[in-house]
C-alpha cells in the first residue's frame, strides 16, 4: 500500500476546526451568585481582615455607581449628553479592583471606568461634563492619580506601561493599573504593552474586563484561548477572576498589585463579567444578542450577590439599605441638576488649538461648519 493511498483514507479536518481540550478555565471566586462564601487558599489571605463596615462600603460603592450610571443613561436619552458608555453589570470588577489600590498607585482607564473613578474620588459631574462636551475631563489626573478617559481603544495600556517603567526607574514603592476590555485585547497596542512590560519587568497590572462583547463581536470570535492565558506567552502570570464577585476582584487585584510593588513585574487579570446594557447609548444590543443570555447573567448580578452575603452573615440591617436608598436618590438628583445647569457645548471649540499658529485648512473647515450652522432657519443647529 502506498503512502498516498494511506493518506487518502484518513479523514481530513478543515483548517481551524481542531478541538480544544474540554477542561474548564480556572475562575477565582469567593462569593457564589447566591452570596455564599467559598474558600480559596491562595486568595483568602488578601481579604481575611476585611470588616463588616468595609463590606458595607463595597456594597454602597456599587449601588451608588449603578445609580449614577443609570441617571447618566437617562440624561443622554433626554438629549443632555452626547453619548454615554454604561458600566451596568461591571460594578464588582471596577469597585473591587478600585478599592485594592493605594493612594500613590496610578490608574489608566478607558471610557467606562466610572466605578474606578468613584473609588479615586473623581466627582461624577466631571465625567458627565466630558460626555456633554463642555470639558476635556474636568479633573486633575495628578490630584487623583487617575488619568483622563482614553477613547482610542487600547492605547492607554502603552501609556500605563511607559509610566510604570518610569516608576521602576524612580524606585517608587507604587504600582500602575491599566483597564481595558476584551475587544481592546485584540489591538496591537496591548500586545506591545505586554512585551515591553515583561521585558522591563514593569510594575503594572493589566486589568481586562471581559464583558463578553466588543460592541457586536463576541469573545469567541476574538480568541481561541481564555484571555488570561495570553499572559503565558509573554512570560508573566495571568488569572481569571469572577468579575461579578467584588470580594474576589478585590483579593486578586491586591495580589497583583503587591507583585508589582515588590518588583515581580506585570500581571494580567481577566475579570469575567457581562455588559448588561448597550456598548454605548448609540448601540442597540438586541440586534446581536438574545434575551436569554442577559437573563442568565442577571442571575449573577454583583450587587444582589453581596447583598445576600451581607444579610446571611448578619452584617447589616434594613436601616442600612433604607439609608442607602435615600443617598442613592439624592445622588441622582444632584447629577440631574448639575448636568441641566451646565452650559451648552461650544460648537466651534473643536477647531481651537489644533495647530499652535493656526492653519488654512482648519480655517476653511471652520467656515464650512459655520455656514452649515447658519443653514438652520430655526436656530436649533447654532
Amino acid at each position: 500500500m502506498t503512502v498516498e493511498s494511506t493518506a487518502a483514507r484518513k479523514p481530513r479536518r478543515s483548517a481551524g476546526t481542531k478541538k480544544s481540550p474540554s477542561t474548564k478555565p480556572e475562575l477565582v471566586q469567593l462569593l457564589t451568585p447566591q452570596g455564599k462564601r467559598v474558600k480559596n487558599a491562595a486568595y483568602d489571605p488578601y481579604v481575611a481582615d476585611i470588616t463588616p463596615e468595609e463590606l458595607r462600603g463595597l456594597y454602597r460603592d456599587m449601588v451608588l455607581t449603578r445609580r449614577f450610571d443609570a441617571e447618566a443613561t437617562s440624561l443622554q436619552r433626554q438629549g443632555e449628553l452626547g453619548l454615554w458608555a454604561s458600566l451596568l453589570g461591571q460594578e464588582a470588577a471596577q469597585i473591587g479592583s478600585g478599592r485594592a489600590l493605594h493612594d500613590d498607585d496610578y490608574v489608566f482607564p478607558t471610557y467606562r471606568e466610572h466605578g474606578v473613578a468613584w473609588c479615586r474620588g473623581v466627582d461624577p459631574i466631571n465625567l458627565l461634563g466630558m460626555f456633554r462636551g463642555v470639558n476635556n475631563g474636568g479633573w486633575d489626573p495628578g490630584g487623583n492619580n487617575f488619568q483622563l478617559y482614553t477613547i482610542v481603544i487600547g492605547s492607554q495600556t502603552l501609556h500605563a506601561t511607559g509610566y510604570a517603567m518610569g516608576v521602576a526607574k524612580d524606585g517608587a514603592d507604587s504600582a500602575v493599573i491599566a483597564y481595558f476590555g476584551d475587544g481592546a485585547s485584540s489591538q496591537g497596542d496591548v500586545a506591545e504593552s505586554f512585551t515591553f512590560s515583561a521585558v522591563y519587568n514593569a510594575p503594572v497590572v493589566f486589568f481586562c474586563q471581559n464583558n463578553q462583547w466588543a460592541i457586536s463581536e463576541p469573545t469567541e470570535k476574538q480568541t481561541r484561548v481564555p484571555l488570561y492565558q495570553r499572559a503565558q506567552g509573554y512570560g508573566f502570570p495571568g488569572v481569571r477572576v469572577d468579575g461579578n464577585d467584588v470580594l474576589a476582584c478585590l483579593a486578586v487585584t491586591k495580589w497583583a498589585l503587591e507583585r508589582a510593588r515588590s518588583g515581580e513585574g506585570p500581571t494580567l487579570v481577566e475579570a469575567y463579567t457581562y455588559r448588561m446594557g448597550a456598548h454605548t447609548t448609540s448601540d442597540d444590543p438586541t440586534r446581536y444578542r438574545g434575551d436569554e443570555e442577559r437573563l442568565a447573567w442577571e442571575a449573577k448580578d454583583p450587587i444582589a450577590r453581596l447583598r445576600a452575603y451581607l444579610q446571611v452573615s448578619n452584617h447589616t440591617d434594613d436601616g442600612f439599605f433604607a439609608e442607602l436608598e435615600a443617598e442613592s436618590e439624592a445622588l441622582g438628583r444632584r447629577v440631574r441638576e448639575a448636568v441641566r445647569a451646565m452650559p451648552d457645548p461650544d460648537h466651534f471649540a473643536i477647531f481651537e488649538h489644533v495647530y499652535a499658529d493656526g492653519h488654512a485648512l482648519v480655517d476653511e473647515e471652520r467656515a464650512q461648519f459655520a455656514a452649515y450652522q447658519a443653514s438652520f432657519a430655526d436656530g436649533e443647529g447654532a
